[in-house]
């Protein structure tokens, strides 16, 4: 299955075959993804790797996609330069890194989107990720986000080798 987010009247859809639900994109839209901060979506077709979730908030989840828990000490490393650069790391770490365990839910269930990880290329962005939106859908850093419900529901369809595309 292919997942297929594009941009709407200043705002996105994201599409699965179910029916447009609304989201957020990045501040800076979709577009060329050229370095890390930049805000933008990056632009193109991408593997849906892998789902996190908050185990203590969110018991029971159906997907086809391979699963781990979030502890709390969890991170995302976001540090041109640094060896673990767009990968998992534990917090408190050495460089700047993302912490996955959030008070505001927004990361309770996270799904890693295949940018600039095989192979990484330093610099180019890092922890794409589609994720819960808050709710006003205000933009991301580059992440796609869509409401708490509809990501449940995207969850139960998905499968490994299920892809998501930025469209503009």
């Amino acid at each position: 299955m292919n997942v297929l987010v594009t941009p709407k009247d200043g705002a996105a859809l994201l599409d699965w075959g179910a029916g447009a639900r609304r989201a957020a994109v990045g501040r800076s839209g979709i577009g060329v993804k050229r370095r890390e901060g930049d805000g933008v979506t990056p632009l193109g077709t991408y593997p849906l790797r892998r789902l996190y979730w908050r185990a203590d908030r969110i018991e029971w989840l159906v997907t086809g996609l391979p699963i781990k828990a979030i502890a709390r000490d969890d991170g995302w490393c976001d540090a041109p330069g640094d060896p673990n650069y767009n990968r998992l790391v534990k917090r408190p770490y050495a460089a700047s890194s993302e912490t996955l365990w959030r008070d505001d839910g927004l990361y309770d269930l996270l799904v890693t989107i295949g940018f600039n990880d095989d192979p990484v290329v330093d610099g180019a962005g890092s922890a794409i990720f589609l994720h819960a939106a808050r709710p006003d859908y205000g933009p991301t850093e580059g992440c796609i986000a869509l409401a708490k419900a509809d990501l449940l529901e995207l969850l139960m369809r998905l499968a490994p080798g299920d892809t998501l595309t930025a469209a503009l």
